[in-house]
Parts: structure tokens; sequence; C-alpha cells
């Protein structure tokens, strides 16, 4: 992979006394959409509004260096890697959903809507890895890669807003807070169609590790976890964060905030949440109590991603829209952050006895 940085690009880490989280050299100018760590490596795509998708290496003691770039003909939304960690998939506001090759560096377009691609999911099956891609124009499209065409289209009841997939399940949460859940042995249709259970408009869904799952965010500090068998819904529950008290002395009147992303941790089973309240927290679902709390900086954590041991947390301090344009003022930071994980942190507390 050719670097497209200058060589003295390479972020240094802190000392190990000073537990700083390292920021990553050469971030995108505009806001940052999307993360996705690679499957195989300490490789990381970023995708931005800058119409590019960014790839990263992390070195073992957390310094950065940038290893490829390609583009987009318009704000890119969504990046995923491929199961063998050799190609970047991503889609973008240019309604095209483009592959990078990293042992090329060629890019090349694999998929197409009538209007932008708001998600792109690598779904690796047992014969062979599917692209799946849903886009404003209320569609979801399936892709051999290899091919033109789409394998099956499935239409949505609204604009998709948000997918993720732990094999077998997937869950498409779009516009009008559908939530359509699908069994991808039958990939065109859901076998579930539900309203979410918050009553906002819905931001991310994402799937338990164990896929009998899924948990909701919404634009106003709510999250939800919702079991897809019906035998489970007593385990279903739902809880506020990303909030701020106004006055503490009255409960009624908080500030409210987007939660813009929840990542579920790859070993643990415990998730993060990120919000427009520049805030980060961990959670144990079982336990259903919060592991940890921190503020990283001023401005929205716009996106999240653990990288493949779950020993690196990466997130972006950027502007994630929930204000719409007028929101986005000049001087914004764009940063990509790596956050070292310690058990205490994402492991899941023991039950109580």
């Amino acid at each position: 992979m050719s670097s497209f940085f200058s060589t003295a690009s390479s972020s240094t880490a802190a000392p190990a006394v000073a537990e700083k989280d390292i920021e990553v050299a050469d971030p995108p100018a505009d806001s940052i959409s999307s993360l996705a760590f690679s499957p195989q490596a300490d490789y990381l795509a970023v995708g931005s509004w800058d119409n590019n998708v960014r790839i990263y290496e992390v070195g073992s003691n957390g310094q950065t260096q940038g290893k490829a770039m390609y583009g987009h003909q318009g704000p890119v939304l969504s990046v995923c890697w491929n199961k063998d960690g050799t190609k970047i998939l991503s889609g973008g506001a240019d309604n095209a959903g483009r592959m990078f090759d990293i042992t090329t560096g060629q890019s090349q377009q694999v998929a197409q809507h009538d209007a932008p691609i708001k998600v792109v999911k690598w779904i690796e099956t047992p014969q062979g890895g599917i692209l799946a891609t849903g886009s404003w124009d209320k569609t979801l499209k399936y892709w051999d890669v290899r091919t033109p065409t789409p394998i099956s289209t499935v239409t949505l009841p609204e604009r998709c807003y948000t997918v993720d997939v732990a094999y077998p399940l997937m869950v498409v949460g779009t516009a009008e807070r559908h939530i359509q859940i699908f069994n991808l042995s039958q990939p065109t249709t859901a076998f579930k169609t539900m309203i979410s259970p918050l009553k906002w408009q819905t931001r991310v869904v994402s799937c338990f590790p164990a896929a009998n799952g899924f948990a909701v965010g919404s634009v106003e500090g709510r999250v939800a976890i919702q079991y897809v068998e019906d035998k489970d819904a007593g385990n279903n529950f739902s809880f506020k964060c990303h909030r701020r008290d106004q006055n503490p002395a009255s409960k009624d009147q908080s500030l409210v905030y987007a939660v813009n992303d929840i990542t579920f941790h790859p070993v643990h089973g415990t998730f993060s949440t990120c919000g427009s309240d520049g805030t980060i927290n961990f959670w144990d679902k079982d336990a259903r109590t919060r592991l940890k709390t921190f503020e990283p900086a001023p401005g929205p954590v716009s996106c999240t991603a653990f990288n493949r041991t779950g020993t690196i947390f990466a997130y972006t301090v950027s502007y994630d829209w929930s204000k719409g344009h007028t929101g986005m003022t000049p001087n914004h930071p764009n940063k990509i952050m790596l956050h070292a994980c310690k058990d205490d942190e994402v492991k899941r507390k023991p039950p109580k006895r």
C-alpha cells in the first residue's frame, strides 16, 4: 500500500505513565462518518465527508501511520472490511459502493443505488462473502462484488439509516422508527418487523455478538436492549444516557443528546455508546450497569470501533450533523483517538449473589 502522507506523519505514543488517549496523525479535514478495524490486523479504515476513505496502520505502542487513501464523488457515509482483511468496502452520497483492494491499491465501483448509500456491511455466508448496501432510496441490496448487478433487492418501509450484522442476524433501522429483523439464511424477507421501542428517530442499531438481539440508539439520548425471540422478551429494557441535567434540582429539565454509535466488545460482549454531548460510556447489558464514562473532548463523538481483540477502542471527535447544516461551525475539530482498553472498563461484572 502506498503511503498517502509524508514520512514524518506517524504520531508517537504518549509515555505509558501518562495514560492519555493517542491522537491519530493526519485525520480527515471534514466530519468523520465511519470507522472500521480490519478483522485480521490493526488497520483502521475511516470514512469522511471530504469524500475520501483513509487507511491507517496502528503500531503496537499506539503510533499510527497513514497507509492509503481512495475517493468517492461525494461524502463517504460508511466503511467496512471483508473477512480476510484484503478489501475495504464503502458507500457514499454519490449513490455508489466502492471496493478498495489493499494489496493492489486499486479501487472500483461495486454497487449502485438511486440515492445515497447510508450503510455498507460485509456478510460472510457459508457460500462466500456478500456485500449488503442500505440506501435512502428505501432499498437494501445484496451484491456479489464480482458482478455489476445486485443478487437481490429488498424494499424497505422507509429510508435506511442503520444496519448491523452478526451472522445469521441482520437488523435494519429506517426512518419513521421501523426496524426490520432478518435471518440471513432467508435474506430477502424480514422475519420480524417492528416499530422501535424508543419514541424518537432511530440513529443506530448494533447486534449482540451472540446474534440473539440488538441495541437501538435514538436522537433523544436513549438506548433500548431488544432480544429477537419472544421467549426472551422479559430481558428487553431501555435506559437514558447522553443527557445532562440543566437544573440538578429538577430531573425534568435535562439537555438531551443523540446517541451516535453503539459498539459491542468482540470478546466480553459489553458495549460502548457515544453521543453528541461529547461523552463515551461503557456498559454491561446483563448487569444493567455502566462500567465507565469518559469525556474525551468538547464536541460530539461521532463514531466508535473496537479492534478485533478488543484491546484498542477508536473514537472520533467530529461534527455529527445532529443540529443539521447550521450546527457545522468553522474550525470544528476532526480527531481520531485511540484508547487502550483496560479489563475493568470492558469486562462484565460478576453476577450478584
